[in-house]
């Protein structure tokens, strides 16, 4: 949610910091602009409404501003209108302080209002001006101490924030500041670069420094120095980004979301084996012993949106199969019930960025109980990975769509793992069972690799529904759960209103919905469930639905019922999940095409929610 970069060094800072947002677009996509600073010469400031094409073409890529000293930064409108006046970076009237922002600043409102009784006039609508001034007001009162001046503002300042600061009177400095929104910190020799996610600066970098909340750095040509705040100065490690460059880029596909769709049989192989070796469960890197998952007495898991739908299923997986009960939360409503929580459960919080504000608010609501804490996450070093008790990384690389599909994935088979070893310790599976189950999980990539190849077939169907108005999911147990993701797929990127139904519940009010040629996707994975799906499938096709049904191969007597059917390879039901999401995940893709929709960057939508 708004995406910020900032550069020191000997090179040309505007076409790097261009090239930064190119790579952080997913994360806001409303405004964009660049504040750079030649040596002593004023700061020029450079903004444009849309997308960030339109700030190049007005730069001319960049080559129009010259400095070697800078800050950038896309926007996800959260205060104020998308607008050029709205659009960051942002400066004090008399533009001796100015700052980029990622975050929402709670009480900007009650700030602002002090601060226009003495004297201050604000141009904007956004929250980030109401910061910049405060900081502005903090450096003239204590003497133009940028270091004293950031840190009471951080003290006075209410919610999240990620500030990237340039002081007039320093030229060749950029200040930056955190508070639960992310920012790492990357550096070559003699360049220092400031980014909100990885992506950014891979080209230039992959060893960065993570600043932690409450932190505040000083970066000039070559040295970063961190500081708490009490202005103390504090020592960070470096860390090395395995990712490289070229897994950020599209690889000849014509969106991230499809090159993403197809790195899954990857990501889900690498996941498992980190986890999986010599045919044996190993959780030894996640901090996790047979002697603590035997004694876990409650899972509550606790995600949103896709995440979410990865909590659902693994409450299914994990009840059935290690016979752990686990409840699951939307971590938007998690502090809010004041959950009740035993002292020998496990919180497990499931991110792909690390930083989802909400995911992060409930680690440390689980923290404060006592509760142990395990995150399941996609970045090294992100903040939930910092802060949980334990974590498993998921190895899914660089993900730039804004819909997930292979983080998706890797976090399902690494909660698969967990369920396997839980059910194993716990003695509710023997030796060959075991055995079993971690043989169907090393399977599952081919099967996923095999399911794609039959995405012209779904293309051709999703064209035959380019127009659709409404398309319901319905499934029973584990296929619920799927159902849920894959209207969220629809949904996201097609912006055609889908929802996802227990199939049992039809008759309590949701049949009602159904009326002549509307498309209803029936899933039948479990096959227990099968024929009481079927009859639900009839039930809504009396009605003059139109049916999709996706089911495993064998079942191919679902082609009396359905009107197009989909197969998917057989698995293990617990792990069905894994291969029946591809086909609906290429319908929402195939639909959004077909409709000439920006599938990437989905309006109103970010790729992390990393405020409230």
């Amino acid at each position: 949610m708004c995406g910020i970069v900032g550069y020191i060094g000997q090179q040309q800072a505007a076409p790097i910091l261009l090239q930064g947002l190119s790579k952080l677009e997913y994360r806001g996509y409303d405004s964009a602009g660049i504040s750079v600073r030649n040596g002593e010469e004023e700061t020029v400031i450079v903004k444009s409404k849309g997308r960030l094409k339109v700030l190049a073409e007005k730069t001319n890529d960049g080559l129009a501003v010259k400095g070697n000293c800078g800050i950038g930064h896309t926007r996800w409108a959260t205060h104020g209108e998308p607008s050029e006046q709205n659009a960051h970076p942002h400066a004090s009237e008399d533009s001796s302080v100015v700052a980029v922002h990622n975050g929402i600043i709670e009480n900007y409102q009650e700030i602002k209002e002090k601060l226009e009784k003495k004297g201050y006039v604000f141009y904007s609508e956004t929250d980030t001006e109401v910061a910049v001034n405060l900081i502005d007001y903090y450096y003239k009162k204590h003497d133009g101490d940028p270091l004293d001046a950031i840190a009471k503002a951080m003290m006075r300042i209410r919610g999240s924030y990620a500030l990237a600061i340039m002081f007039r009177d320093y030229p060749g400095e950029i200040f930056a500041a955190r508070k639960d929104s992310p920012m790492i910190i990357g550096i070559n020799n003699s360049d220092v670069f400031i980014a909100s996610d990885v992506p950014a600066i891979l080209k230039y970098t992959r060893n960065v420094y993570y600043i932690g909340n409450m932190e505040i750095a000083r970066l000039t040509c070559g040295n970063v120095t961190f500081y708490n705040i009490d202005k103390e100065e504090i020592e960070k490690e470096l860390t090395e980004i395995k990712w490289d460059e070229e897994a950020a880029e599209k690889g000849g596909f014509e969106h991230y979301m499809m090159k993403e769709i197809h790195e899954q049989p990857k990501a889900v192989r690498d996941t498992l084996n980190s986890m999986i070796k010599n045919g044996s469960i190993s959780l030894s890197d996640a901090g996790l012993s047979d002697e603590e998952l035997e004694k876990i007495s409650h899972i509550y898991i606790v995600a949103c949106g896709s995440a979410y739908h990865v909590g659902v299923t693994l409450q299914y997986v994990i009840e059935d199969m290690a016979r752990v009960p686990v409840s699951v939360d939307l971590a938007s409503e998690f502090r809010y019930r004041q959950p009740i929580m035993e002292k020998d459960g496990l919180v497990i919080i499931i991110s792909q960025s690390g930083e989802t504000a909400d995911s992060l608010a409930a680690l440390r609501e689980a923290k404060e109980k006592g509760v142990k804490t395990l995150g399941i996450v996609n970045v090294v070093g992100s903040s939930i990975a910092r802060e949980a008790d334990r974590v498993i990384y998921t190895l899914a690389g660089p993900e730039i769509a804004v819909a997930t599909t292979k983080a998706y994935s890797a976090q399902l088979a690494a909660g698969y793992v967990l369920a396997v070893q839980l059910a194993k310790v716990r003695g509710k599976i023997n030796e060959e069972k075991y055995t079993e189950m971690i043989e169907e999980l090393l399977m599952l990539p081919d099967k996923i690799a095999k399911t794609l190849e039959d995405k012209e077939r779904i293309q051709w169907f999703a064209s035959k529904f380019s127009n659709a108005k409404d398309v319901f999911f319905v499934g029973r147990g584990l296929d619920y759960a799927i159902g849920l993701e894959g209207s969220l797929k629809m949904k996201e990127i097609s912006y055609i209103h889908s929802e996802a139904y227990a199939a049992g519940e039809l008759k309590h009010g949701t049949i009602s919905l159904i009326e002549d040629g509307i498309l209803v996707i029936g899933i039948l994975t479990q096959q227990e469930l099968y024929e009481k799906m079927i009859s639900n499938l009839v039930e809504v096709k009396s009605r003059g639905a139109y049916l999709m049904g996706l089911t495993v191969y064998g079942n191919y007597g679902i082609e009396d019922t359905v009107d197009f059917s989909v197969y998917v390879p057989k698995t293990s039901k617990y792990f069905a999940s894994s291969v029946a999401i591809i086909p609906l995940q290429l319908m929402g893709y195939y639909l959004s095409v077909s409709k000439g929709l920006d599938v990437d960057k989905p309006r109103n939508l970010a790729k992390s929610v990393t405020v409230e």
